[in-house]
């Protein structure tokens, strides 16, 4: 007997890829803050990477959206983005108020999140 491997619906996998540039997102944001501590352009790149980051947020809502069925499947992956959504709105005010203090373990908190909900992503 063959065994078939079945395709993940698309929605799920544009919900995974979302996910991970996300977390790549944040990761580049905590190397252009290292930047932004030791380089002349490193406030460039980190507030350009804060722009990456949230749009990347918001793909990451809309993502869940069209991933979820209604009347079928679980609201529970834009409960998630609409979560990390605020986050990254909380860092953005955060970052552009200067106060490290905050910023820097929320992003810190949020990288780990994020890795967190890939791997779930990533077992189904």
């Amino acid at each position: 007997m063959a065994l078939r491997a079945t395709a993940a619906p698309r929605g799920t996998t544009f919900l995974q890829v979302t996910v991970a540039l996300q977390t790549a997102t944040l990761f580049l944001q905590a190397v252009s803050a290292g930047l932004l501590l030791t380089t002349h352009y490193g406030e460039v790149m980190h507030s350009a990477g804060a722009r990456v980051m949230y749009g990347a947020s918001m793909l990451y809502v809309l993502a869940a959206v069209v991933s979820w069925k209604p009347g079928g499947g679980s609201p529970r992956p834009i409960l998630y983005a609409t979560g990390f959504l605020a986050l990254a709105s909380a860092q953005v005010v955060l970052g552009v108020a200067h106060i490290p203090s905050v910023h820097v373990p929320l992003g810190v908190l949020m990288f780990g999140l994020s890795v967190l909900a890939l791997a779930r992503r990533r077992r189904g």
